[in-house]
Formats: C-alpha cells, sequence, structure tokens
C-alpha cells in the first residue's frame, strides 16, 4: 500500500505575503511559480515557497481572524515549531543578527548551553522557531 507524501508545512499569517517573505529572505528559499509578487496584482491568500530544486518548502495563508502566538505563555499556544540548524556555532551570530533584521525576535537564548546551544525565536507572527548547532 501507497504512502501519501509530505508535501509541504503551512502556516496560517495575518498576511501571507508578510510571513513568506520573512522565510524567504531568511531561508534563502523562493516563491513557487504564480505565487512571486507582481506588481498591479492582489496576493493571493495562499502562497508557497520551494527550495533550489523546486521543492515546496513552506506555505503561508491568511487567516483574518489570525491569534498571535504567546508562547511561551500558554494564552495562544505554539501549536507548532519549525526547526533549522547552523552548520557550527560560528555561524549562529549571523543567523541571530539575520533574524533580528527581518522583523523577528528573540523568545529564549540557550547559545551558551554546553549540549545544546539554540536561540529560539518568534517570526512575525509569534510562530516559535529555533535555530541549533546540528550536523547537515
Amino acid at each position: 500500500m501507497a504512502s501519501p507524501r509530505f508535501r509541504q508545512v503551512v502556516l496560517d499569517a495575518a498576511d501571507a505575503r508578510r510571513s513568506a517573505e520573512f522565510y524567504r529572505a531568511l531561508l534563502g528559499l523562493d516563491y513557487l511559480p504564480g505565487t512571486e509578487p507582481r506588481a498591479g496584482i492582489d496576493d493571493p491568500d495562499f502562497i508557497v515557497l520551494v527550495d533550489v530544486d523546486g521543492r515546496r518548502v513552506l506555505a503561508f495563508q491568511t487567516v483574518p481572524a489570525f491569534a498571535r502566538s504567546t508562547w511561551p505563555s500558554m494564552d495562544v499556544p505554539q501549536q507548532l515549531h519549525l526547526d533549522f540548524a547552523a552548520r557550527d556555532l560560528a555561524e549562529m551570530p549571523e543567523h541571530h543578527d539575520r533574524v533580528l533584521e527581518l522583523g523577528g525576535t528573540l523568545v529564549e537564548d540557550r547559545i551558551d548551553d554546553p549540549d545544546d546551544p539554540l536561540r529560539v525565536y518568534a517570526d512575525l507572527d509569534g510562530h516559535p522557531f529555533c535555530i541549533f548547532v546540528a550536523e547537515q
């Protein structure tokens, strides 16, 4: 029996274009043809980002009543989080600066943890994501 194939992770967002642009810039992704910004055409409510091989990676859908995650407070739980890896500890400051430059916020800093150095951030809609040191 065949199993379904993984397609992509979809994140709800207050503004799909704004969220897609944050992750596009942070991760070096590109827009799926037909979802890139186009002058004079309204943004779609569903935007897909692809990797260099054209594989779908992340998608964003605009949700009119979107509630920003308040994690670590549980008023509005995180519901999911994304993990990203740096090649080594020396790369971490560059990623940190880039996240903040793009409008993300630092939620938890465990960069000095000798066993598992990482930082937890929130994207523009409050979705938490981690950047930690790990083999690629």
